[in-house]
């Protein structure tokens, strides 16, 4: 499925790209499995980009708004499970 990415202009393309693939994982939590650990890779990159809580909390709503996959909730219970090597919506 296509969704709408929360893209800040002001990043750079790897920037953009880096956004895009950590939603890409949120995607695949959603709608298949993605590995625990890529998952969370995916998320480090991304805080790289977006250090601070207030605009993370903004564009998860803007994705969330988009997709209706909530990036929060994906990314606690990938924390809270570091014994699961591969997580999805069917786990809960």
């Amino acid at each position: 499925m296509e969704y709408h990415y929360p893209i800040d202009l002001d990043w750079t393309n790897d920037e953009m790209v880096t956004v895009v693939t950590f939603f890409n994982a949120i995607e695949a939590f959603y709608e298949q499995q993605v590995e625990r650990d890529y998952l969370m890779e995916q998320y480090r990159k991304f805080k790289k980009i977006v250090p601070g809580k207030a605009e993370e909390k903004q564009i998860f709503k803007e994705f969330e708004k988009g997709s209706g996959y909530n990036s929060y909730k994906a990314v606690k219970y990938a924390q809270e499970n570091p014994d699961e090597k591969y997580l999805s919506t069917n786990q809960k």
